[in-house]
């Protein structure tokens, strides 16, 4: 088992984790305009996205350039895509993940603390729910998990590239907001994911 085989449910159940769902959590977060490349960016790689297309493709061309950006504008971050991520194999939390941030110094290795663990999907938010609160636990426990007492919250999003649906890992409680957030506005996007940072 990795982390894309866990189903949402099997990781609520398998870590004993307790769930808020909300409506909008993130709405009052401060926007961050995006530069001037990311708007042009989105707005010709927009153009080139049709029905059906990879996950890599939105993967690199929607999701690729709004972290980057994120990075650009907050700094301090670090940003890995695609990596093994093996936290503990005996209670299968190991694979890859798609896209992770941390606030670590480390170009080369991922260090501790991961504060945003991005998962892609090509058509289905729900299909990649239960392998990103996968990921966001063996952030947490990388983070440093002393005597029960988890030590920093840990945000993650689940995307198509064009539809973004966020929520927060912290302690043994999942934080889910039902909003979905879109690539057409992109300063919600970058606010959303720099109140992780910030």
């Amino acid at each position: 088992m990795a982390y894309s085989d866990f189903t949402l449910a099997e990781v609520i159940e398998t870590f004993n984790l307790e769930t808020v769902e909300e409506l909008g959590i993130f709405n009052n977060v401060k926007e961050i305009e995006p530069t001037a490349l990311l708007s042009q960016t989105l707005t010709d790689h927009l153009s080139l996205i049709r029905i059906g297309e990879s996950e890599k493709f939105k993967s690199e061309a929607l999701v690729f350039p709004v972290l980057v950006d994120l990075k650009r504008q907050v700094g301090s971050l670090q940003l890995f895509s695609g990596r093994d991520f093996n936290v503990d194999k005996e209670r299968k939390l190991n694979g890859r993940f798609d896209f992770l941030l941390t606030q670590s110094k480390e170009q080369l290795i991922i260090d501790k603390p991961v504060i945003i663990v991005v998962e892609a999907k090509k058509d289905d938010i729900g299909e990649g729910l239960g392998q990103c609160l996968a990921t966001m636990v063996a952030a947490q426990i990388f983070n440093g998990l002393a005597k029960g007492s988890y030590t920093c919250p840990v945000m993650g999003t689940v995307t198509t590239g064009t539809t973004w649906v966020f929520m927060k890992l912290e302690g043994a409680i999942a934080t889910f907001d039902l909003a979905e957030y879109s690539i057409r506005q992109p300063s919600k996007l970058l606010g959303i994911l720099a109140s992780a940072v910030i």
